[in-house]
């Protein structure tokens, strides 16, 4: 067999050269966008990041901890009680039916209500935070009189998180083998046996990752609690309506604003404290998926 030396080739395939050298190039331009796109993301992120740290470790003590808020000074006990009962409210609230239309789109795709409840959870996560603050204002602080309450706070949130529950419960039970189902259906297992027993167990770290991160959605919004749950410094007496809520990313987004320092550090601290919620509840998710 004879071999073909390089001008040969170059001869008997004309332009080949160029264009070689022309994926070369394109190939390391793409690879360097790329690079360069990941180090300004990355080093925003941790400046951003040591922003935070510093200051808010500096901002943190004990008495931020365990004292509520008075005017622009004191604490944020209050602030932290109520960001963790509106996000568990909200959770809680959007879960039974998050995981009922995920498993539905899952298991009956074939149908026509399975492809609308799909579009309207695609919808629902483009919708801005704020347009769902002020659908909650004008129904349930107003036209239901709760006024700023944990009940209107934590429905907010609940809209806020169940597409995000919903398209993840989906897409945790579609990984389910199909053979699991179509031999529990053999045994004689019925249809809530099938999902309660089978894929549903199966597919809970997925589910549960979507849960986590509606949950770390939950942790930071503000613009919707702005409309229904509104501010207090006061510890949350139990009622669910008609009695405003603190959270801290209120306090971020109202402190930060004053002249004053002690209105600034408890800014930070906020900010801080947001930070630590939503690294524990991404580190918690990526435990769940392994």
């Amino acid at each position: 067999m004879s071999t073909v030396s390089g001008n040969e080739s170059a001869a008997a395939f004309p332009g080949a050269a160029g264009r070689a050298f022309g994926r070369r190039f394109w190939d390391f331009a793409g690879w360097s966008i790329c690079g360069l796109a990941f180090v300004l993301l990355g080093g925003a992120m941790l400046w951003i990041m040591a922003m935070v740290l510093l200051r808010g470790f500096h901002a943190l003590t004990i008495e931020v901890l365990t004292h509520v808020t008075e005017g622009y000074a004191g604490g944020l006990l209050n602030a932290i009680e109520g960001t963790l009962i509106l996000g568990v409210g909200g959770i809680l609230l959007a879960l039974p039916p998050g995981l009922a239309a995920g498993i539905y789109m899952a298991e009956f795709d074939n149908g026509r209500l399975a492809p609308t409840i799909r579009f309207l959870a695609d919808v629902l996560v483009g919708v801005p935070s704020i347009v769902i603050g002020y659908f909650g204002y004008v129904t349930m602080v107003v036209a239901f009189g709760w006024k700023f309450s944990v009940a209107a706070g934590s429905i907010a949130l609940a809209i806020i998180s169940l597409p995000y529950i919903c398209r993840t419960t989906e897409m945790a039970i579609r990984q389910v083998p199909r053979s699991l189902r179509e031999a529990a259906y053999a045994l004689g297992a019925s249809e809530g046996q099938v999902a309660t027993g089978v894929y549903l167990p199966v597919a809970l770290p997925g589910v549960l990752t979507g849960v986590l991160l509606a949950l770390a959605i939950s942790v930071g919004e503000t613009a919707p609690l702005l409309y229904t749950a509104g501010w207090s410094n006061y510890l949350w007496t139990g009622h669910l309506t008609n009695e405003p809520v603190g959270y801290l990313t209120y306090a971020i987004w109202a402190f930060i604003t004053e002249p004053f320092a002690g209105a600034h550090a408890l800014a930070y601290a906020a900010a801080l404290l947001v930070t630590v919620f939503v690294l524990i509840i991404s580190i918690l998710s990526r435990l769940f998926v392994k």
